[in-house]
């Protein structure tokens, strides 16, 4: 029995409007060339049902045109401080407050700037800002004349490359860094205008602190009545429930969980139309699990030694009662080292590796709401309980470097 064509079409249609959506979740800025083309080429197909979708359940405005697809993400968290700008390399080092700072002020720059810029000019752009009495007084200062501030710059640069801010067009920059040469750039000004995702623009900010300087960033329209508030939480609901791994309860203001609790179906069921991804409500919260496992930028389990790492020092957060000390994971490290040591690299097994291991295993398991850092160490989460040992299956955890498998990590079944 053949299927009609109009089901055929139909499902076909559901399944580019997902990708699209995942792709915008992923990058939210898909430029029409690159790596991204096809992508882009999909949100500009479906960008009226997106846009509507978006502007209806999140508040981000969508931008699509012939050049580049610019969704305006604000999370629903301000403050979470786990899921950071990175450096566009293998390592992949998360980027450090300078290099925000170093950021902000290479694209006021080029902002000012000419379609072409040298690396070397931009710098010198950068070095005068820099002299800002307020950045000083902040205890922020530049003169780029150290090797470690010219990486820094470079690391700006190639965010702002992958970006599609700015292409090159000549030279390198690990020879600006060497101080071996230049580099030369075309500045992509339609992509640099909406880049910004802030409501109000920064410098008609007047607050002083941090934090009251971000929420007037990102500050709603006057909410004077309920059908207003009502849009506001739900719109926040939904952005905390595509960005965060896991939405707990306990974090929600009282507004917040009672229209939850109300509307729960519903804005579950408007993200995996969305989406593809599929609730998984717990007694503690809820996640959005993706069936395709792409739709995030940290992943557990994983192969290597980090992987194993961070898998064996969950099983024993999970088992854990309370608040567990750094150093006692860390003595857990080492214990590890001499059970499982075969299967893991070289430096993983030099002495006072543990400290480092330790710190990329809490970086993920709080990235992933599975763990939260105390005073005196980190504790875990509820949504940890899927890593105690109990009902179990097997997780080979692979070596890059020795390929080697340890057949004893396990993990706990997910429980209903």
């Amino acid at each position: 029995m053949t299927t009609p064509l109009g089901e055929v079409l139909d499902g076909r249609r559901t399944a580019e409007f997902h990708k699209a959506a995942r792709a915008l979740l992923k990058e939210p800025l898909l430029l029409a060339r690159g790596p991204h083309a096809d992508a882009h080429r999909l949100v500009r197909q479906h960008a009226a049902e997106l846009r509507d979708w978006f502007d209806r359940n999140t508040g981000w405005s969508l931008r699509v045109d012939a050049e580049a697809a610019r969704l305006r993400r604000t999370p629903g968290t301000l403050a979470d401080p786990t899921h950071p700008a990175r450096e566009a390399s293998r390592a992949g080092a998360p980027f450090s407050r300078r290099r925000y700072v170093l950021l902000c002020l290479a694209l006021a720059a080029l902002e000012r700037g000419e379609a072409q810029i040298a690396l070397g000019r931009l710098a010198e752009q950068v070095v005068l800002d820099a002299a800002d009495p307020r950045l000083a007084a902040a205890g922020v200062e530049f003169t780029l004349e150290r090797r470690d501030e010219r990486l820094d710059l470079a690391a700006v640069v190639r965010l702002l490359l992958r970006y599609g801010v700015l292409r090159r067009v000549a030279g390198d920059e690990d020879a600006y860094v060497s101080g071996a040469g230049d580099v030369l750039y075309d500045v992509e000004r339609r992509v640099l205008a909406g880049l910004l995702a802030a409501r109000h623009g920064p410098s008609l900010i007047t607050a002083d602190g941090f934090e009251e300087r971000l929420a007037a960033l990102t500050a709603e329209s006057a909410l004077d009545s309920d059908e207003l508030r009502f849009r506001a939480i739900r719109q926040t609901l939904t952005r905390r429930l595509l960005d965060d791994p896991v939405l707990y309860y306990d974090e929600l203001t009282d507004d917040e969980l009672a229209y939850l609790t109300r509307q729960r179906p519903f804005l579950t069921a408007r993200i995996t139309e969305l989406t593809g991804l599929v609730a998984e409500v717990r007694a503690e919260g809820i996640a959005m699990v993706d069936p395709l496992d792409d739709l995030t930028d940290v992943r557990m389990p994983e192969q290597g030694t980090h992987g194993h790492v961070t898998l064996l020092l969950a099983e024993h957060l999970a088992a854990a009662d309370g608040e567990v000390s750094r150093g006692e994971l860390e003595r857990r490290v080492r214990e590890l080292a001499a059970e499982h040591g075969g299967y893991w690299s070289k430096s993983a097994k030099q002495p006072g590796a543990e400290g480092e291991l330790v710190a990329q295993a809490l970086a993920k398991l709080t990235a992933l709401g599975l763990a939260t850092r105390t005073p005196g160490g980190v504790a875990p989460l509820p949504a940890l309980a899927r890593y105690a040992v109990g009902e179990t299956v097997v997780v080979e955890p692979v070596d890059r470097t020795s390929r080697k498998t340890p057949r004893n990590a396990q993990r706990k079944a997910p429980q209903p």
